[in-house]
C-alpha cells in the first residue's frame, strides 16, 4: 500500500515491480488454471481441422448450389427454345431468315452491299439501255503515256 508522508506519496515495495517485465512476475497461476489453459489450446489443436473442414464443405456446397440454379436456367431456356421448334410457324421463320427459304411463287431478293451512297458523291441516274462511250481507250492511253514520256517539266517531289 502507498503511505503518506506530507505531500508525497511512496509506493510499498510489494506493489513496485519496476522494470520491463515487472508485471509478468505478478501473475500467479494454479493448478487449475494451467489445467483450464491447457484443455483450451489442446481444444483449439483438436477442433482446428475440423473446423476449416466445415468451412470448405460450406463454401463447396455453395458453389455447387449456384452451379445448380444456373443449370436450371439453362434448363428453362432451352425447354423454352424446345417449345418454339415444335410451332410450325416459327419453324417456317427460321428456315426463311436463316436458310434463305422462300415459298412457291415467291422471289426473293438477297442484297450484298447493302451499304448507303457517300453523302458528297452524285451519280447519275442508272438508264434501261445500253450506251456506247464516244471515245476509244486505246488512243487514250496512247496518248497519256506519249504526254507523260514526252514532257519537260520535272516531275514533282515525293512522286519519283
Amino acid at each position: 500500500m502507498a503511505k503518506l508522508r506530507g505531500n508525497e506519496v511512496t509506493a510499498s515495495p510489494q506493489r513496485d515491480r519496476g522494470g520491463p517485465g515487472g508485471w509478468l512476475r505478478g501473475i500467479r497461476f494454479s493448478g487449475f488454471s494451467l489445467t483450464m489453459m491447457g484443455v483450451i489450446i489442446l481444444g483449439v489443436v483438436v477442433l482446428s481441422p475440423t473446423l476449416q473442414t466445415y468451412l470448405t464443405q460450406r463454401q463447396q456446397i455453395a458453389d455447387l448450389q449456384a452451379a445448380v440454379a444456373k443449370q436450371k436456367t439453362a434448363v428453362a431456356d432451352l425447354t423454352q427454345d424446345r417449345a418454339r421448334w415444335d410451332d410450325p410457324s416459327y419453324i417456317r421463320a427460321q428456315a426463311r431468315e436463316r436458310l434463305y427459304y422462300v415459298m412457291p411463287g415467291e422471289v426473293s431478293y438477297l442484297i450484298i452491299d447493302d451499304r448507303a451512297e457517300p453523302a458528297g458523291k452524285q451519280t447519275e441516274p442508272t438508264s434501261r439501255s445500253i450506251q456506247k462511250t464516244q471515245t476509244d481507250w486505246v488512243s487514250s492511253l496512247f496518248a497519256s503515256a506519249m504526254t507523260a514520256g514526252l514532257s519537260t517539266s520535272p516531275a514533282p517531289e515525293g512522286k519519283q
